[in-house]
């Protein structure tokens, strides 16, 4: 809306795209020009650049130990998150997915009449689709329509997903429990939700045209007045705030005002890795997420006429030939045409895009080669398109190959409607050339005049649980944390704990406007943090429907002090480097606290507390901070700030610049309820520092706190951060763990 802004430089005229009138008394607007008035305009407190949202893109429940662990303890999935609102700031969700539909036989036993229950009817988004399950569901659209770029056919001004991501997060944490998973006829097994019986409220603020912080901050501030247990944010600016601090940017401060109203929050950590200073997440105040691979691989193959087997990926099902069940394999370049009105290009050659290229007598019921080539390197061409070109030419399959002229590339799993199998390894793509070129004939022109060489790609479906896990995905945004854009390193660990985001079956819209080849389907294979984040929401909410007065920073410490450093096979976590394929030994840069385990999270023993006081007192103690531009940032002064910000009280101890020797300070709370425990402090040190913990023993009575204080001490400087933890063993079979993450610098 435009409104008419008077100002002591003159009046002028602004688009308003929203107006904070709950956690935040303050203005976005898409001004343009004018914003450098407006920056003194009386009322206006921040002026930020819309820097954009994005988004951070059915085994996982069993890979935790749900079923067997903290389902069981709620008299099973029935009611595992009864009683437990989780919001979803993210791109709508798809009412008519059976992962949301209502069913009173799986709990919602609850009225909730302490949550306002509103659903905005729109286009696909009937009044009926808050059915209980779906709680309350509105969108925001004031700044994207600000942007006047919507496409009305895609951008629906309603609820509804038309890109899948919404559905896909919002499932994940609460999707119902044993939906049948059924892609193109084939059943991958049944999904279900971390918390099944949480409700669901939904804040659409992202669109597949434009996502802007303005809807994003306006939804964030909806869910916060709205009274959301856990808020999952699986969107957000992927790149720091040109703010002073990266946590006063308007983002990281609507999140603290949620942290401040009780509301737990839940941050995908990015997808910018595996470079350093690459996370998305800085601010203590929020959980941030990393993504990790599971156990769990869809292994296909290709099988050539010699006998040799080539291993590849592709969720398809399986070729048959005429050949004793074989079919004439043909290189894609040779199948050409010889006349056409057609450039000829590797895009038209090569990589199976345009079927008018291509020869129908030669490549009709034939396994044809497609080779990754310049159109997939710049993203002009895609696997939509070969298997487009595949049904209208009737191929009896594809193989995608490697091109030694771009590398190895990365192959994820995705459902081919037709038989289909990726090798992504050089090295395995020129196996399959060299027993074409053996088996083809060719006359002196190089034209092919007999294809002797056949191949079946066999079944790609069926799922193998054998693999290490979990290993930290490539793309996962990476540590240190830091303060500003020079990211200069701060005292503070990050990402904060990890969770499956790699292959992640859940909810989609058949729509699925931002990935063509999951159009018509209603579930996905994706990955990203995104996919990780609702894990931890749902988990959250299971801690807070076991413990309800628990307060955010206590379910988010039980999460990180009972997470594991190792994988399944009891060897330590491994992540994926820059080179593809590569591996390396994980960090807590990589992985934050470690792996997330539900079962021992229900039963932390020993918890870490922060309250707003106490960040306010962090932001105050960050070196070299404004104190009046944190009271204008948050509204509140520095009343009292930390020795150092490493003195917050987190489940993590990181310091950027150890010079000498510290002293860090960290309070632990009992939550066991019926007795006396002792816990015995043991260390593991980072390279080049001495660790000495005191009190080394105490005993701790239920609901009490124990003060502890950590010297650390540099022994020798290291050119890097090295990492150890501190670990607390109860004699009532408790385990804490604190990650230690530090930068020696100087002896003394």
């Amino acid at each position: 809306m435009s409104r008419r802004i008077r100002t002591w430089q003159g009046e002028f005229t602004a688009e308003l795209a929203w107006s904070g009138s709950g956690s935040r008394s303050g203005i976005t607007l898409a001004v343009g020009r004018t914003a450098n008035k407006l920056k003194k305009a009386p009322g206006v407190k921040l002026i930020e650049k819309d820097r954009g949202a994005k988004m951070m893109t059915n085994h996982s429940p069993k890979l935790l130990g749900l079923p067997q662990g903290v389902w069981r303890g709620w008299r099973g999935k029935r009611n595992a998150g009864e009683g437990i609102v989780i919001g979803f700031v993210d791109t709508g969700i798809n009412p008519s997915h059976p992962s949301f539909a209502y069913n009173p036989r799986d709990g919602f036993l609850k009225n909730h009449t302490r949550f306002p229950s509103v659903c905005q009817e729109g286009p696909m988004f009937p009044g009926t689709s808050c059915n209980g399950k779906i709680i309350s569901a509105r969108f925001f659209s004031a700044g994207a329509e600000a942007r006047g770029n919507l496409n009305a056919s895609v951008d629906i001004l309603s609820p509804y997903d038309a890109v899948g991501h919404g559905s896909h997060v919002a499932s994940t944490a609460a999707g119902n429990h044993g939906v049948p998973v059924i892609v193109n006829g084939f059943n991958y097994g049944r999904a279900s939700g971390m918390a099944p019986c949480a409700r669901i409220a939904v804040y659409k603020a992202i669109y597949p045209t434009v996502g802007t912080s303005t809807d994003v901050l306006a939804a964030i501030d909806q869910a916060i007045k709205d009274g959301v247990d856990i808020l999952t944010l699986s969107i957000g600016p992927d790149e720091p705030s040109n703010q002073k601090l990266t946590m006063l940017s308007m983002f990281d401060i609507f999140m603290l005002f949620a942290r401040k109203a009780g509301v737990l929050v839940v941050q995908a950590a990015g997808n910018r890795g595996p470079e350093p200073y690459t996370t998305a997440s800085y601010s203590p105040w929020a959980v941030g997420v990393a993504a990790c691979d599971t156990d769990r691989t869809y292994p296909g193959s290709l099988f050539l006429g010699n006998g040799k087997r080539i291993d590849g990926i592709g969720l398809s099902a399986p070729s048959y030939g005429k050949w004793l069940g074989q079919s004439k394999l043909v290189l894609a370049k040779d199948a050409m045409l010889a006349t056409g009105n057609f450039p000829r290009t590797q895009e038209f050659i090569e990589e199976c895009q345009h079927p008018e290229a291509l020869d129908p007598v030669i490549v009709q019921q034939s396994i044809v080669i497609c080779t990754f080539s310049a159109g997939f390197a710049n993203g002009s061409a895609s696997l939509p398109v070969i298997m487009n070109t595949a049904r209208t030419l009737g191929f009896a399959g594809f193989v995608f190959v490697a091109n030694h002229a771009y590398g190895d590339f990365i192959a994820d799993s995705y459902p081919f409607y037709i038989p289909g199998i990726m090798i992504p390894k050089v090295s395995d793509a020129q196996v399959i050339l060299d027993y074409y070129e053996k088996q083809t004939e060719r006359n002196n022109d190089g034209v092919v005049t007999v294809f002797h060489a056949r191949a079946t790609i066999g079944e790609g479906r069926v799922a193998s649980y054998n693999e290490k896990a979990p290993i930290v995905s490539r793309f996962s945004s990476r540590g240190p944390n830091f303060i500003n854009v020079e990211k200069t390193p701060l005292d503070l660990l990050k990402p904060d704990i990890l969770a499956p985001g790699h292959n992640i079956w859940a909810a989609w819209s058949p729509m699925s406007v931002k990935h063509p080849i999951l159009s018509g389907y209603n579930f996905g294979l994706i990955s990203g943090t995104s996919m990780a984040a609702p894990h931890i929401a749902g988990i959250a909410a299971l801690i807070k429907q076991r413990y309800p007065s628990w307060s955010p920073s206590m379910i988010s410490s039980a999460m990180a002090t009972t997470a594991t450093i190792y994988d399944n096979r009891g060897e330590p976590i491994m992540a994926q480097g820059q080179e593809i394929y590569t591996l390396h030994p994980s960090t807590h840069f990589d992985h934050g606290a470690g792996l997330v385990r539900p079962t021992r999270a229900i039963d932390p023993g020993l918890v870490f507390t922060s309250e707003f006081e106490d960040y306010m007192s962090f932001l105050c103690s960050l070196p070299n901070t404004d104190p009046e531009l944190i009271k204008t940032a948050i509204g509140e002064t520095c009343a009292h700030s930390f020795h150092e910000p490493s003195d917050l009280n987190t489940p993590s101890l990181t310091i950027s610049a150890l010079t000498g020797s510290r002293i860090v300070k960290r309070t632990v709370k009992s939550v066991v309820a019926y007795a006396v425990e002792m816990y015995i402090c043991t260390v593991v040190p980072p390279t080049g520092v001495a660790v000495e913990v005191n009190p080394p023993w105490f005993t701790i009575v239920p609901q009490g706190t124990q003060d502890l204080e950590v010297t650390l001490k540099v022994t020798q400087v290291q050119d890097s951060f090295r990492h150890g933890e501190i670990v607390l063993t109860g004699n009532l079979r408790h385990v804490v763990r604190i990650p230690i993450s530090v930068l020696p610098v100087s002896v003394s």
